[in-house]
């Protein structure tokens, strides 16, 4: 246990610079849609898509979940303290989901084979804001 902090630690900085993708690539995408008569933006809009999600997003997302699969086979008895880590991981599965499908719009876009508009990614961006919502209340207010 006296790495457990240190683990929190790495949790919490990988978690942070994952949202960061989940927060900033819908916008690309946004971006990427309304701008689709500019190849020379599109182009580079591609180059920071591709970037985002393969350099930053897949790494931070996995060292979450390693680190966060880590911490609870450390104290598993977080399991026997109310059903907000339940919860919590229900949401992070959604999360992933949500992680996995960014991956699928940004093959479409890649492809210049993507029908969904500029509205449709504004309020596709916001679904990360709302999981994180829960997902943190589960973590510090622990409701169950």
């Amino acid at each position: 246990m006296q790495y457990y902090t240190w683990i929190l630690w790495f949790h919490v900085i990988s978690m942070v610079a994952w949202f960061a993708v989940l927060f900033y690539m819908p916008r690309l995408f946004v971006y990427h849609t309304e701008n689709s008569d500019k190849a020379d933006f599109v182009s580079v809009v591609k180059i920071m898509e591709k970037k985002i999600y393969y350099y930053i997003g897949v790494p931070s997302m996995w060292a979450t979940v390693i680190s966060g699969s880590i911490m609870i086979a450390l104290n598993p008895g977080l399991f026997q303290s109310g059903g907000w880590l339940h919860t919590k991981l229900l949401f992070v599965a959604f999360l992933i989901g949500y992680f996995f499908s960014m991956g699928h719009f940004y093959k479409k876009l890649l492809a210049d084979n993507c029908q969904k508009s500029g509205k449709f990614f504004r309020m596709y961006n916001e679904i990360p804001t709302l999981l994180i919502m829960v997902i943190v209340a589960m973590v510090i207010i622990k409701p169950f």
